[in-house]
C-alpha cells in the first residue's frame, strides 16, 4: 500500500512598503518602550509619580505590587525581555504573546484605577493589536483545533 502525499499550494501575501514601515516602526517603538519601562523597574531612572496626584485605588494597587517583594520585578524582567526582542525583531510573536497580559492590565489598570495616562494606554493596547494582525499567519497554528 502507498501513502499519498498531497500538498496544498502556500499562499503568499505581499505587504505594501508602507505597511511593512508601518509595521516596523510600530514594533521598535513598542519595543523601546517596554525595554525603558523594563529597565526603569530595576534601575530607577524616571521619576515616581506622586502619590498625591494619583487616584487612591491606583496607589494602593501599586502598593500591593510592592508588597509581593517580587511582582514588579517580574513584570519589569517581562517588558525587558520581550521590549529587546521586538526591538530586535527576533522572536517578535514570543515577545507578543509575553506583552498581551500586560498590555491588557496595563489598560484596565488605566479604565478602573487611574484615569490619567488612558491615552498612551490605548496607544499600547493598539499597537499590541496592529502587531498581532501584522503577525498572524505565525499565531494560526497555535489557534488551531486539534
Amino acid at each position: 500500500m502507498t501513502a499519498t502525499i498531497t500538498t496544498t499550494p502556500a499562499v503568499v501575501v505581499r505587504k505594501s512598503a508602507a505597511a511593512r514601515h508601518a509595521t516596523l516602526v510600530t514594533r521598535v517603538l513598542t519595543g523601546l518602550l517596554f525595554t525603558v519601562t523594563g529597565l526603569n523597574g530595576f534601575l530607577n531612572f524616571m521619576p515616581a509619580p506622586d502619590p498625591s496626584t494619583m487616584a487612591p485605588a491606583g496607589v494602593a494597587f501599586t502598593t500591593a505590587l510592592y508588597a509581593t517583594g517580587y511582582m514588579l520585578q517580574l513584570a519589569s524582567g517581562v517588558q525587558l525581555v520581550a521590549g529587546v526582542l521586538l526591538v530586535i525583531g527576533r522572536f517578535v510573536p514570543l515577545a507578543l504573546a509575553m506583552l498581551a497580559p500586560m498590555v491588557v492590565n496595563i489598560f484596565l489598570i488605566h479604565v478602573f484605577l487611574e484615569p490619567s495616562g488612558l491615552g498612551i494606554a490605548i496607544l499600547v493596547v493598539l499597537a499590541e493589536i496592529g502587531l498581532a494582525w501584522a503577525y498572524r499567519d505565525k499565531f494560526r497554528p497555535m489557534l488551531q483545533a486539534r
